[in-house]
C-alpha cells in the first residue's frame, strides 16, 4: 500500500473508533475516567514503594485491568510492583510484563 493509502485508512479507522466511543455515550467516558484514576493510583503506589524506582517502571489499565512494563532490579521488585498495584481501589487483575535489568 502507498503511503496515501496507509494515511487514508489511518484516518478512516481513527474516525470509526472516534465514532464508537461517542455512540457508547457516558459510560464509556466513566470507565475511562476510572481507569485514568487507577492508573495514577498505582503510579503513586509505586512510587511509595522506597525499593522501586516508579520512573522505569509503566502503567496502563484497561477496564480495570493494569498493565505493568518496564524494567526492574530483582525479582523481588517485580513482586512488589504487582502487590502495590493490587492495593489501590478498582483493579480487577495485573499483567505484570516487568523485565529484570
Amino acid at each position: 500500500m502507498n503511503r496515501l493509502g496507509t494515511t487514508a485508512a489511518l484516518l478512516a479507522a481513527l474516525l470509526l473508533g472516534a465514532t464508537g466511543c461517542a455512540s457508547e455515550g457516558g459510560a464509556a467516558a466513566e470507565r475511562r475516567a476510572d481507569d485514568a484514576s487507577i492508573t495514577a493510583g498505582v503510579k503513586a503506589a509505586v512510587a511509595a514503594d522506597a525499593r522501586l524506582q516508579a520512573n522505569e517502571i509503566d502503567v496502563d489499565t484497561d477496564q480495570g485491568i493494569v498493565q505493568l512494563s518496564g524494567f526492574v532490579s530483582s525479582a523481588e521488585d517485580v513482586a512488589a510492583a504487582a502487590a502495590a498495584a493490587r492495593t489501590v481501589r478498582g483493579v480487577l487483575s495485573v499483567r505484570n510484563d516487568l523485565r529484570l535489568k
